[in-house]
């Protein structure tokens, strides 16, 4: 992540203490505490960290991965509530061998090309863009600034870059700057947040017409892309990937009905 994509969301962080709290609902019915920062402050923080991004880092020059990217996301964006699909949402691919993808506030949604590598279908791709963009409109990154007000501003833009580039470094940074229990809830937070966004994801891409049984596959490949004895960054919050992946197959076999009427409707996603 480049330096002024920091500096944009340090911006943000130190921004929140500024501002006041709410009480919302989350789409799984999760009590919420929002409000540090205005949706219209998050939304133009992510609006310019992606397009300083786009300056930055080399999008890829192949055009059948650029559109297979782009028309898994529509695909999903298509299913969001109105409020969400108002967004101009964009998808950019970034030439960078990370097995890794993320979503903004904003409406938008950057693929690394190492993605594919373990994203090995349509179903699977969906699986992963879901689950970012179930971030986003789960009201995460508000929820996640707004608890940490009270932090350090460099433990919450390194939890924050965590979250987003999946860098050993932001990780490391947290170590540094944060305390034992500053850490300590951010780090039960990450997961709930994890957990919230599969639930919101998998039920997005049923409902999309990609098969929710391929989440599973698709967690399988990054858990054998990492090796046996580290798991993926994404999973890394959790505390069982094993687990994880037993949820997901759970709820994959209740949303088997809600991909059948996705595809009877006519929801039949041919992106690659």
């Amino acid at each position: 992540m480049t330096t002024l994509i920091k500096t944009s969301l340090l911006a943000l962080a130190i921004a929140a203490a500024a501002s006041g709290c709410a009480t919302t609902t989350s789409p799984t019915g999760r009590q919420q505490v929002v409000g540090g920062v205005s949706q219209q402050e998050l939304d133009q923080q992510g609006e310019q960290a992606f397009a300083q991004m786009k300056a930055q880092k080399a999008q890829t020059q192949d055009p059948r991965q650029r559109g297979y990217a782009t028309c898994v996301v529509n695909s999903i964006v298509a299913q969001l509530p109105p409020q969400w699909q108002q967004y101009r949402w964009e998808t950019a691919v970034f030439v960078d061998n990370q097995a890794n993808a993320f979503a903004l506030p904003g409406g938008k949604v950057g693929l690394y090309t190492g993605i594919f590598r373990v994203a090995r279908n349509q179903d699977e791709l969906a699986a992963v863009v879901a689950h970012e963009i179930g971030h986003v409109v789960s009201h995460h990154h508000n929820e996640r600034i707004t608890r940490t007000q009270g932090a350090q501003a460099g433990l919450v833009l390194a939890e924050i870059l965590a979250g987003i580039t999946g860098s050993q470094g932001a990780v490391n940074a947290v170590d540094q700057f944060g305390g034992t229990a500053a850490q300590l809830v951010l780090l039960r937070y990450s997961r709930v947040q994890e957990s919230e966004a599969d639930v919101v994801g998998q039920q997005l891409m049923a409902q999309a017409g990609f098969d929710p049984r391929k989440a599973v596959n698709l967690w399988q490949n990054m858990i054998a892309e990492e090796g046996a004895n580290r798991p993926p960054q994404w999973l890394s919050t959790h505390p069982d990937p094993q687990s994880r992946l037993a949820e997901l197959q759970q709820r994959a076999i209740g949303l088997v009905p809600v991909y059948d009427r996705a595809r009877s409707a006519g929801r039949r996603p041919t992106c690659g």
